[in-house]
């Protein structure tokens, strides 16, 4: 057993029960990668007469008397042993007061003894006092002010505590463990603490937690830093390199077939960062080992469209492709716009069929039994080249002929069991996967949350694409902004456009729902889809046709209402967030989002992607009430200020809390990341990245690195290995 993993009741007995019941900590390592959370200094060296009520001080004073005596018990409160003195330093006098072990405090405080006393300055029945300050007795040999600056300016570790468990008390735990780690195995291989000029494991820990001075705490965070990056970058590498040497089928494509015929019909030109996407998720198909990229671009920017290719080549390779969608209304959506860009190609069988057509197949979980029956035999025989679905393709009846692809979208939406569900329906191998995000993300997240993907990212947007426009509506207070924000609605629809409304509730029995009628006037109306629907249509929207859509409806009804208004027969949806992605209406020019303090800036960024998906120019209302100078505030200027996804997805990560990069959320597990900062710490973890995949290369198993693979166990215990084997 390594020193890491010792029991933390060997260096600290009976103690050790508080800092496992109250912090889960068990093992030493766990108490040592406990870090402080800031550092405090006791205070400048002050005299008696220049002190200040509420200062945090250091004195340096000599005791003039001390006496102790009981204060007797109270009801509440138990009889207590107190100790006071008064000392001096020649400016004035300081009366200090110490509760509990006062023949401890009594002994040491002796009059005459020269002494240095660090706390909070208060007053008592008008003299000026520390309580129960911290103190250190000096002895006189000439070094007296050395001894007494160094004791004030000591930087004082401050950890983050818990009821019964406090700083001090952890403070005292850690250095019980200091003393108990003397060999500790260093997991980071010694010449990439060379090549990056680190300091060992052991004087990190020392640093860290008894800093002489502020330097030694940067070179300990930087050193620590490190192991969390190399570590966790070594887990996703060797990953790659597994990946890399399981089998897949080739998906060459072939001339002449229904994506040469497809990018013939297409009316415009693809981009060239759609081009060049293309071009490598092609060279990725042809090998021989299954691709597993990640394909993310900013709302609007063709991610569909290059996916649609990809999927068409495998088709054209004799192969299948599913595409996976979180919901009915997305799926059905993908299914619609799928069919639609293929046109004949997608009509195979069919009268108006192409001759190099294929089919595509919807499965969702509400299908009727006919239909259901129809496309699932069109899977299975292959007929249907393309299968777009939801959680209805994982299940165990649900077959395909030769599956080659595997294309997600929005995939944290799905647990690791439901995409491996999926992966483990080929029949040849493992199916390659398109992972699809329109949720743009940080350099630093792509290189650990999916540091195991190849990422290809789409930058440019289409030619043609309307700008959309952003403005807060402080309803509160201002609410004639929000009349206002009424009537452009109605402006834009009698000019043909139409609009959507997004609440964050369905209502009719959601809890805190605001009822209608019981708001004062000027108030912004309910939040609620059900209730802000009924006063719309029956105020300011009375004159245009509303229609409501949320998740409790029957997927049937929610098809039907997005088919009225994809046809233009409804002006505006009143909705909840399931026209998040995927809904592309080109003619809807507005959206007015209520409550949108509390939507989180990529979810208002992808609402917000609904409208402007044409040439007309789209207009998003970012309903608030929010006051003025609060943080929901500056968040919605933030998304008003740019339209840009990449720049808004690190407002986001700064915003929130970047969370466990390993998926803890779903293992219930602390956090991999103490030290480590996704945003600050971009170069090295770039820098960690280089060095673990060579070692993931050279050495899979980790076999002449032990300390490395210890670490590498402890950081991915058996179920997170497997949640990251299944990601």
């Amino acid at each position: 057993m390594s020193t890491w993993d010792e029991p933390l009741r060997v260096a600290l007995g009976g103690s050790a029960r508080a800092f496992k019941d109250k912090l889960d900590l068990h093992t030493l390592g766990d108490l040592l990668r406990y870090y402080p959370r800031r550092y405090d200094r006791r205070g400048d060296l002050t005299d008696l007469a220049a002190l200040r009520e509420g200062e945090d001080v250091t004195v340096q004073a000599r005791v003039l008397d001390a006496k102790r005596r009981t204060v007797p018990a109270r009801q509440g409160r138990r009889r207590m042993d107190m100790m006071e003195a008064t000392v001096t330093d020649g400016t004035g006098r300081l009366h200090l007061t110490f509760f509990n072990r006062g023949s401890y405090h009594q002994n040491a405080l002796v009059a005459g003894r020269l002494a240095m006393f660090s706390g909070r300055v208060s007053t008592f029945k008008g003299r000026r006092q520390l309580d129960h300050p911290e103190y250190q007795l000096i002895d006189e040999d000439g070094q007296e002010g050395e001894r007494a600056k160094a004791f004030a300016e000591e930087l004082i570790p401050i950890y983050p505590a818990v009821k019964g468990l406090d700083s001090a008390k952890i403070a005292l735990g850690v250095e019980m463990a200091l003393a108990r780690a003397a060999d500790l195995p260093d997991p980071l291989p010694p010449e990439v603490r060379r090549a990056h000029r680190l300091v060992d494991v052991q004087e990190a820990l020392d640093k860290i937690h008894r800093p002489s001075e502020w330097a030694d705490v940067g070179t300990a965070k930087r050193r620590l830093k490190w192991d969390e990056a190399f570590v966790l970058q070594l887990a996703l590498a060797q990953r790659r390199h597994r990946a890399e040497e399981l089998p897949a089928k080739p998906r060459p494509g072939r001339t002449g077939g229904v994506l040469d015929a497809f990018d013939a019909r297409l009316p415009f030109t693809l981009t060239e960062g759609q081009s060049d996407v293309g071009e490598r998720l092609a060279a990725r198909l042809d090998a021989a080992h299954p691709m597993h990229c990640l394909l993310q671009g900013d709302v609007g920017a063709g991610k569909t469209l290059v996916a649609l290719r990809a999927m068409l080549r495998v088709v054209d390779s004799g192969g299948q492709a599913v595409l996976l969608a979180p919901t009915e209304v997305l799926a059905q959506q993908h299914h619609r716009s799928i069919s639609a860009m293929l046109g004949p190609l997608g009509r195979a069988g069919q009268i108006d069929g192409a001759e190099e057509a294929t089919r595509v197949a919807l499965l969702t979980g509400s299908m009727n039994a006919a239909a259901r029956r129809e496309n699932l035999l069109d899977a299975a025989s292959g007929a249907a080249g393309i299968v777009v679905g939801t959680h209805a393709l994982l299940q165990e009846h649900v077959s395909f002929a030769d599956l080659g692809l595997v294309v997600v979208d929005e995939q944290h939406r799905f647990g690791v069991e439901q995409r491996d569900a999926l992966r483990e329906k080929a029949a040849d191998g493992r199916p390659h996967v398109l992972v699809m995000t329109a949720t743009p993300i940080p350099r630093t997240v792509a290189m650990t949350v999916y540091g195991d993907l190849d990422v290809v990212t789409l930058t440019q947007l289409p030619s043609g694409r309307a700008p959309v426009s952003t403005h807060v509506v402080p309803a509160r207070d201002k609410p004639h902004y929000l009349a206002r924000a009424w009537e452009r609605v109605v402006e834009e629809a009698r000019q043909g456009h139409q609009a959507f409304v997004v609440c964050p509730r369905i209502g009719d029995g959601d809890e805190e729902e605001v009822g209608a009628g019981d708001e004062e006037p000027g108030a912004r109306p309910p939040l609620a889809v059900l209730d802000v629907a009924a006063r719309l249509t029956g105020g300011p929207l009375a004159d245009l046709r509303v229609e409501a859509l949320h998740g409790r409806m029957s997927p049937d009804d929610k098809d039907a209402v997005m088919r009225r208004f994809s046809a233009g027969e409804t002006d505006v949806i009143v909705s909840t967030t399931v026209i998040e992605v995927g809904v592309d209406v080109p003619n809807a020019t507005v959206m007015a989002i209520m409550d949108a303090e509390r939507f989180g800036v990529s979810q208002l960024h992808q609402l917000r992607g609904r409208v402007g998906r044409g040439r007309l120019p789209g207009l998003c209302l970012l309903v608030t009430d929010a006051e003025e100078g609060s943080p929901s505030r500056e968040r919605l200027a933030a998304v008003a200020a740019t339209t840009d996804g990449f720049e808004l997805s690190r407002v986001d990560l700064e915003l929130r809390r970047e969370g466990d990069v390993l998926g803890d959320a779903q293992s219930g597990a602390r956090s991999s990341l103490r030290m480590l900062t996704l945003l600050k710490d971009e170069e090295l973890i770039g820098e960690a990245r280089e060095e673990a995949t060579v070692y993931a290369a050279k050495d899979p198993d980790l076999t002449a690195h032990p300390p490395l693979a210890e670490a590498l166990a402890a950081l991915l215990p058996e179920e997170r290995a497997e949640y990251l084997d299944k990601g």
